[in-house]
């Protein structure tokens, strides 16, 4: 089974190196790693009294595995939900922080499981997961990353400034959507005509 270091490092590799978009309300990342949470964290990595952009450019993709493991990983407890589940959640922690934990629990919730939606994992949160992964052990991971993939395009209706993360220029699928799709069976996978036709009302 992949290790957890590995798919941080899958998720490093994923994410790519440093950017600064205006668009991103992340702010400057490197590798995955925000501005805020160097701040939140306290690493100050070029050692000068303060936290800026250059202490995003210094991050180095084993730096930023370390993060993703210790922070979004274990400190969440993704490691007490069902193995098959860990890929994508994680991945989806790093990108979207605590919504990751929301998306589960709103689909086990119409799974039939009285749950809160809360981002927090918890007792109820794993033990729902485990039923569900028992039931459907074949499913659950394909249900994860369609809910994630509609998590998108939903965010995307509410927000214009988010398209571009879904819907490249000539209209094809935009990195969150092809990042979702890495998690869910090609078969669930949309088609082309399929996603133009969920953007089709975007100007």
């Amino acid at each position: 089974m992949t290790s957890v270091h590995d798919i941080a490092r899958q998720i490093v590799q994923r994410e790519g190196g440093f950017v600064n978009d205006p668009d991103d309300p992340g702010g400057a990342t490197n590798y995955g790693v925000t501005i805020h949470t160097l701040r939140r964290l306290g690493l100050d990595l070029t050692g000068d009294g303060r936290i800026d952009t250059q202490d995003v450019r210094a991050l180095t993709p084993a730096q930023a595995v370390d993060i993703f493991v210790e922070h979004y990983f274990h400190r969440p407890g993704i490691h007490a939900l069902p193995a098959k589940l860990h890929p994508s959640v994680f991945d989806m922690q790093v990108n979207a922080g605590s919504n990751a934990i929301r998306i589960l629990q709103r689909l086990l919730r119409d799974m039939g499981h009285d749950i809160a939606v809360d981002g927090v994992i918890g007792p109820q949160t794993i033990r729902a997961a485990q039923i569900a992964q028992d039931i459907a052990p074949d499913h659950l991971v394909d249900a994860y990353g369609i809910a994630r993939r509609n998590y998108y395009y939903a965010l995307a209706d509410r927000r214009p400034a988010s398209r571009k993360y879904v819907r490249r220029r000539d209209g094809g699928k935009g990195g969150w959507i092809t990042r979702a799709e890495e998690f869910i069976t090609p078969r669930y996978h949309l088609s082309e005509a399929e996603h133009r036709a969920r953007t089709a009302g975007w100007s």
